[in-house]
Order: C-alpha cells, then sequence, then structure tokens
C-alpha cells in the first residue's frame, strides 16, 4: 500500500507542478505588462524589474495553489479510472477511502506549505515589494537618472548628469525646462543634490547658469547662480507609506480589534484578514479531497466520467465564490465570521463522509435491481 501511495503522490506532484508553473508563467506575463511603464518611461535596470514581478508571485502562488492541486488530482485519478487502475485497486478490496489516501497526504502537505507561505512568504514579499516600489516612484537620482544619459522625468523636462559621486551628490548638470510653453529655459550646473520633500523630488544646483528665451519676443537672458533649485513636479513623498494588511503579521493581523488607532471596519478587515491566513491554506486539502471523491464513489462509465467531473469542477466554483462574498461579509459583520469556516468544513467532512461510509449499492437493493447491473455501463 505505501508504493501504490507513493506511486500516485508522485503523479499528482507532477501534475501539480505543471498546471501551478503554466498558470504562474500566464499571470507573470499579465502582471509584467503593469511595470513595462517603468522600463519604457523611467528607464529603470531590467534587474529591478525583474525583482518587483517576482515579489508578486507568493501571492498569486497561494491564489493558484488550491486550483492547482484540484486540477491534478482530478486528472490523475480520472486517469487512473480511465486505465482500469482503480478498477482493480477496487476488486482487490481497497476502499475508496485508502484510494483518497494520496489525495488527502498530497493536500495536507501542500496546506502546511501555504501557511508558510501565507504567514511568512507573503508579508516579507509584500514589504519587499512595497519598498521597492517606493524607491522606483521616489528615488530620482540613482534609478532615473544615469551616467551620461538624457533622461525625461515628464513632458517638457529633460535632465542630464554626468557623475553620480559616492557621497550622493551628483555633477556635471544640465537641465532643459520647457514645461511653460512661453519660455524655454536651460540650466546648467558644477555640482547638485537630489533632495525629497512632501511636494516629491527636486535638484538643488550649486554654481552654474540659467538662460531662457521668450518664445514670443525671442528675447534671451542668463544668469549665473550660486545656488538654484529646481521642482521636478513628480508625484512623490519623502515617507513611506503605512504597512497595508499583506504585510503585516499574523499576531498583528488578530489582535487588531483591540487596537485602538485602527477604525471598526479597518479592524474587521484586519481580523478576518488573519483569520483567513489560517483557514485558507486548507483549501488545498479540501479540493484535494473533492476532486477524488466523485471518481471514488461513482459508477465506472466506459464513456467517461464528463458528468462527476463537471460537478466537481462546478462545487469547486461554488466553494470559492462563496468565500470572497463570505469574507466581505464578514468585513461588515464580524458575527459571520464563522460561515467562512463553514464554507470549508461542511464540504471537507462531506467528502469524507462520502469515502467512509457511501456505498452506490445500497439504494438500488432497496429496488431489487441486482447489483451485478450497477457496474454495467
Amino acid at each position: 500500500m505505501k508504493k501504490l501511495n507513493r506511486y500516485i503522490i508522485r503523479q499528482i506532484l507532477v501534475g501539480f507542478l505543471l498546471v501551478t508553473f503554466s498558470l504562474m508563467s500566464i499571470i507573470w506575463l499579465t502582471q509584467s505588462l503593469r511595470f513595462v511603464e517603468l522600463i519604457t518611461n523611467k528607464g529603470i535596470p531590467v534587474s529591478i524589474f525583474a525583482q518587483l514581478t517576482s515579489l508578486l508571485m507568493p501571492r498569486i502562488f497561494t491564489i493558484l495553489a488550491p486550483i492547482a492541486v484540484f486540477a491534478a488530482v482530478l486528472f490523475v485519478y480520472n486517469r487512473m479510472l480511465s486505465d482500469r487502475e482503480l478498477v482493480i485497486m477496487k476488486s482487490a478490496g481497497i476502499s475508496p477511502m485508502q484510494c483518497a489516501v494520496p489525495a488527502i497526504i498530497f493536500g495536507l502537505l501542500m496546506s502546511f506549505f501555504n501557511i508558510f507561505v501565507y504567514n511568512y512568504g507573503i508579508p516579507w514579499s509584500e514589504r519587499q515589494f512595497s519598498e521597492l516600489q517606493w524607491k522606483v516612484k521616489n528615488d530620482v537620482s540613482h534609478l532615473m537618472l544615469r551616467e551620461g544619459e538624457f533622461t525625461t522625468l515628464q513632458n517638457g523636462l529633460t535632465v542630464f548628469i554626468t557623475t553620480h559621486e559616492k557621497d550622493g551628490s551628483i555633477s556635471g548638470i544640465m537641465v532643459n525646462d520647457e514645461r511653460n510653453p512661453a519660455t524655454k529655459i536651460t540650466l546648467s550646473a558644477e555640482k547638485g543634490r537630489i533632495i525629497y520633500t512632501d511636494k516629491g523630488p527636486k535638484i538643488i544646483m550649486i554654481n552654474g547658469a540659467r538662460q531662457e528665451i521668450d518664445k514670443k519676443s525671442q528675447q534671451f537672458t542668463s544668469i549665473s547662480f550660486a545656488r538654484y533649485s529646481v521642482d521636478f513636479g513628480m508625484q512623490g513623498s519623502s515617507r513611506k507609506k503605512e504597512a497595508g494588511v499583506r504585510e503585516r503579521s499574523l499576531e498583528e493581523l488578530l489582535s487588531a480589534r483591540s487596537n485602538p488607532n485602527l477604525d471598526k471596519k479597518e479592524a474587521n478587515r484586519y481580523f478576518v484578514e488573519g483569520n483567513r491566513r489560517l483557514l485558507n491554506p486548507f483549501f488545498n486539502l479540501l479540493f484535494a479531497v473533492l476532486a477524488c471523491t466523485g471518481l471514488l464513489c461513482g459508477n465506472f462509465n466506459r464513456r467517461g466520467q464528463t458528468k462527476i467531473i463537471s460537478i466537481s469542477v462546478t462545487l469547486m466554483i461554488i466553494i470559492l465564490a462563496l468565500d470572497l462574498s463570505l469574507t466581505n461579509i464578514a468585513v461588515n459583520n464580524i458575527s459571520l465570521l464563522s460561515l467562512i469556516y463553514a464554507n470549508l468544513l461542511l464540504p471537507l467532512f462531506a467528502c469524507i463522509y462520502l469515502l467512509l461510509f457511501y456505498n452506490p449499492t445500497m439504494f438500488c437493493r432497496k429496488k431489487n435491481v441486482p447489483e451485478e447491473v450497477l457496474n454495467h455501463d
């Protein structure tokens, strides 16, 4: 039996990896389009782009993992049924529950792994993502302004620098400012420094010249300055925003209702998220059991198991839809939080009950239907 369990688990694992890799590749591609603008317009390095998109993967994995587990288990058990492997196992006296043990083991392993991802992987990746995103949007000097290149920060504003100094300053600066349609301003300076304010970043230029042309009168003026500042006019902040729900630890989320700094709805949202971090990983177990229950408890059909598979897929979609709906309901009314648990536990117990006690012949005996007819296609 142990060899048989290892054989089925290995088949499920291969299917799970294929489905997960395929789905995550598609999702990664669609998510990465959000950051293409950062490369084309702001000129960030490809390494930063790869870092940003890869930090989204833990969150995407937790969403896709239960679906991938369901698809892998359903495929493996349906193939075994089509190849008569399950028929042979049942003929050898192996019960449906024993046949489902590999799926249950795999579902439990994925559940415990997802608990780790939910409570450690996602908070860490979300913090890193927020910090890197803030840096990309606000750290103009190092990410946007490259040495020896003209950088267009916005329409009509182009900046050129020669060197990034070790002390954080910049040298060899030239700024072309045509944001005002009536004038054209060119600034040059020996040195300068990028500073960050609540209104966004600005550059302080030292020992330079300012040249201005009035486009209507064609009048040219030039002045020298010891110190001059240019506001980039970019939205930004010198302070990082407060940590979001996904960045917080499980302890912070579960104790949110006793936090006086949060309003009632926000505290409920944090508390519900904390409960979901404990509960959602076990959707891997539920969907693993759900995928195999119908195939193990139903009668074999030579024409295929389309009906059973359709019912299983429909139930999975309903459970996911209810989870999303009940989460929003629980945020508004915390007393209904138990419905989220019921949405997981009731289907799970129902599947286990069917695997343990369901006998497809017991209803037919009451109608005097011969037992041998039940396995006839």
